[in-house]
C-alpha cells in the first residue's frame, strides 16, 4: 500500500510522527484515524495489518505516535489520557487541512477509550471502532501493580511495562479518575463497533459488555475468538480490518 511519513504539531508545539496509508491507484472513499494502545506506537504489527485491510477496501488510514512515544517529541511522563485525546483532535484537524477529515475513528486498548472520548470533538466522525478497549480508562492503573501506591505517595515512579521502563506521575492517575466515561459512551451519538476477545487477559471481556450496555444504537459487537490482547496473530488483525471496512461503509455512505 502507498504510504507517506508525516508530521504535525500538538497543542504544546511538539512534533508528532504520523504515517498515512492509502489505497493503491484510487481516491480514498473515506479516511480513518487510528489510536494505538497504551505505551505502544503506530508501528505495531496489528495496526499495519488492519491498515492494509482497510486500504484494500478503499479507506485511507492515518496512524501516529502519541506525545512522548515512538518517534514523536515530548516527555511521556508529562502526558496523560486527556493529552492523548487532545492529540487525536489535533490529528483530525491536521487530516482535514491536508487531506480530508476522518469519518472513522479506530482505537486499540486505551486508544479505544481515547477515540470514544475524542469523538464528540471530531465532528466529521460517524463510525467509531474500539478494539479490546477498557470501559473506564482507570483500568490501565492495574498494569501499574504495587507501583501505583508508590506513585500516589511519592508523586512519581518508574514502571516496567512490556519490558520497558516508563516514568509515571501522579497527575496521570489523577487525570484518569477525572474522566466521565459512562456519560461519554451514553452520549456518543455515532455508530459504534466493539471488538473484544473472550480470552483477553489484559482487558477482560466484561469491559466490552459494559460499553455495549451503556451505548445507544447503532451499536455492534464482534467476538475475537481466541485472540490475545495485542492481536499478535496476523489472522486476527486482518480479520478485524476486513470487518471494519465492511461495517463502516454503511455509515460512510449514509452521509
Amino acid at each position: 500500500m502507498p504510504f507517506k511519513n508525516l508530521e504535525f504539531t500538538n497543542a504544546a508545539g511538539q512534533k508528532l510522527s504520523a504515517r498515512l496509508d492509502s489505497p493503491a491507484e484510487v481516491k480514498p472513499s473515506a479516511y480513518a484515524l487510528f489510536a494505538h494502545c497504551f505505551t505502544c506506537s503506530k508501528n505495531i504489527k496489528a495496526i499495519g495489518h488492519i491498515s492494509r485491510a482497510l486500504t484494500r477496501n478503499g479507506i485511507a488510514v492515518m496512524r501516529f505516535d502519541f506525545t512522548g512515544l515512538g518517534e514523536s517529541e515530548g516527555d511521556f511522563a508529562d502526558t496523560n489520557f486527556s493529552s492523548n485525546v487532545d492529540d487525536l483532535v489535533t490529528a483530525a484537524a491536521f487530516m482535514e487541512t491536508k487531506y480530508e477529515a476522518p469519518k472513522i475513528l479506530i482505537g486499540h486498548s486505551l486508544g479505544g477509550a481515547a477515540v470514544l472520548q475524542a469523538a464528540a470533538k471530531i465532528p466529521s466522525s460517524t463510525a467509531i471502532i474500539s478494539i479490546a478497549a477498557p470501559a473506564d480508562p482507570t483500568h490501565v492503573t492495574r498494569a501499574l501493580g504495587d507501583t501505583k501506591e508508590i506513585i500516589e505517595r511519592r508523586g512519581e515512579a518508574n514502571v516496567d511495562l512490556a519490558g520497558r521502563s516508563f516514568k509515571i506521575k501522579k497527575q496521570f492517575i489523577d487525570d484518569l479518575g477525572s474522566v466521565a466515561m459512562q456519560e461519554t459512551i451514553r452520549n456518543l451519538n455515532r455508530a459504534l463497533l466493539i471488538f473484544h476477545s473472550p480470552v483477553d487477559d489484559v482487558v477482560g471481556i466484561e469491559n466490552a459488555a459494559k460499553i455495549f450496555q451503556i451505548a445507544r444504537h447503532p451499536k455492534s459487537f464482534i467476538s475475537l475468538d481466541k485472540a490475545d490482547h495485542l492481536l499478535m496473530d496476523s489472522r486476527d488483525s486482518q480479520y478485524v480490518g476486513s470487518l471494519i471496512a465492511t461495517w463502516a461503509m454503511r455509515y460512510i455512505d449514509a452521509q
